[in-house]
């Protein structure tokens, strides 16, 4: 059985309705698409309603590490290896954001390459004649989202080793003392408690909501408030109001004895002005 059997086998048995009726169905739709070259706001509808039925199961793929072995396999077929190394591995089987991260980079490049596909008359089609027939249309998706795999894994896994290097820069413990907030709290006079350092920034950083530790790690990475805005879709408005939550946790954090934060490093709101009114 090829790795794409292998994903439709999976897709169909993942998603519900009689499969030869589903087929049918998708056929219809696309002869619909159709005539509008596979754009406009029926398409973007009819993107969004599968971009809901693929998430459960490629998450779940994901998960248990099917699709990343699917896409080595498919890789290999092609020529050419497919690292995945095995700390990412056991990283996606348990953090659900880093498997949203690479779903979501995964899917939108696959449903790029999909409407490529249909506008070029190539892709899924309900009349193939393949050992087990045509798939349905979101069986045939999760295929191509398997393909996007490497892209989409190769892109997170390179930020990760991008946000373990950054933070180096922003650790508050002990053993950071040669790099970043460590080589500072050397060059101070301060004298430390150890018992401070009991809690490092990534502690207090895993206890804010997903939005703000999103917000935090990719301004940890270098992205400006504005890539930030844009990458997770929200106002830059919202991009400030995560930050000061944060440093709000911070300073909470430091007024419990859980971390120390030097004193070149506090911030403070600029004094209000007052404004003279001629007479």
């Amino acid at each position: 059985m090829t790795a794409a059997d292998r994903i439709n086998e999976v897709g169909a048995t993942a998603l519900t309705g009689e499969h030869a009726a589903r087929v049918r169905v998708d056929a219809e739709r696309i002869e619909q698409l159709a005539y509008h070259h596979y754009e406009g706001r029926a398409y973007k509808l009819f993107e969004e309603e599968l971009y809901r039925e693929v998430q459960p199961v490629v998450l779940g793929m994901l998960r248990n590490n099917s699709l990343p072995r699917l896409a080595q396999k498919h890789c290999a077929r092609q020529g050419y290896d497919l690292f995945i190394h095995p700390d990412d591995l056991r990283v996606l089987k348990s953090d659900s954001t880093a498997r949203d991260t690479v779903m979501v980079d995964m899917v939108m490049a696959a449903l790029r390459k999909l409407q490529r596909d249909l506008q070029g008359g190539r892709g899924w089609r309900a009349d193939h004649n393949g050992p087990q027939g045509a798939s349905s249309l979101p069986s045939y998706f999760i295929t191509v989202c398997t393909w996007m795999f490497g892209r989409a894994y190769q892109k997170w896994a390179h930020e990760r080793l991008e946000w373990a290097r950054q933070h180096a820069v922003y650790d508050f413990t002990e053993s950071a003392s040669g790099t970043g907030i460590g080589r500072l709290l050397s060059a101070t006079d301060y004298v430390v408690d150890d018992e401070v350092f009991g809690t490092d920034f990534e502690e207090i950083l895993d206890e804010q909501a997903p939005e703000t530790q999103a917000v935090v790690r990719l301004t940890v990475m270098g992205f400006e408030g504005a890539e930030i805005a844009d990458k997770l879709n929200i106002s830059h408005g919202a991009v400030r109001t995560r930050l000061t939550r944060f440093r709000t946790a911070l300073y909470a954090a430091a007024s419990a004895g859980r971390i120390w934060i030097p004193k070149e490093l506090h911030t403070r709101k600029a004094p209000r002005q007052t404004v003279e009114v001629a007479a």
